[in-house]
């Protein structure tokens, strides 16, 4: 797995790329991809949403391919797209998203928290705050989008929405679990370790 950490981006701008890389994957241009990143300020919700969106949000919103529900993205937040062929893994959707649950709950074990997930919710959960959501698309069996992991984002945009359908004080973030600052490139690394060493198996599933 290649991992790409590409800083702070403009949302479409990522979301452009990642359906480039897709075609490369399905082609086989390119092996699978993981791109680490942060966004600027901006409102997401799966297509399937019906959220119903606050007439004045503070920042754009984009209704995209993903599953799941409206969402905030921030700086703080790592954003992760892995463009995987789920084929050759072996992975249906289901199992997919029980991966990446899985993969995240280790790269936090060396920060001392103890991530879990809860039954009936996707997502990676700790000490009954959401730190990760995610939500996923595939294409001829390639995916793209992914996960959002609360590092240090502000939490103030949650609260104009109902994040996940949630209600905004049911997010939390690594910092704020901690109690103390927590170093963006530490948790990046982290969770880049543990993709490529999760998916250095080809057929690996939770």
């Amino acid at each position: 797995m290649l991992v790409r950490a590409l800083g702070l981006k403009e949302y479409a701008e990522v979301w452009q790329l990642q359906r480039e890389l897709v075609e490369k994957r399905r082609e086989g241009e390119i092996p699978d991809t993981l791109i680490l990143v942060e966004h600027l300020p901006v409102y997401t919700r799966g297509i399937s949403s019906k959220a119903v969106v606050p007439c004045f949000l503070p920042y754009p919103l984009h209704s995209v391919e993903r599953g799941g529900d409206l969402t905030y993205h921030g700086p703080g937040q790592l954003v992760g797209y892995p463009i995987i062929d789920l084929g050759e893994r072996s992975l249906k959707i289901r199992s997919y998203l029980r991966t990446l649950e899985a993969v995240l709950i280790e790269a936090l074990r060396p920060l001392d928290l103890e991530a879990e997930v809860l039954r009936g919710f996707t997502g990676v959960w700790c000490q009954g705050k959401k730190i990760a959501s995610i939500g996923v698309a595939v294409k001829d069996s390639v995916s793209y989008h992914g996960f959002a992991l609360n590092v240090s984002v502000d939490l103030e945009p949650f609260s104009h929405i109902n994040p996940c359908n949630l209600e905004p004080d049911e997010i939390g973030s690594i910092q704020g679990l901690l109690g103390r600052p927590v170093h963006h490139h530490q948790v990046l690394k982290l969770v880049a370790d543990a993709f490529l060493a999760w998916f250095a198996e080809p057929t690996r599933v939770p």
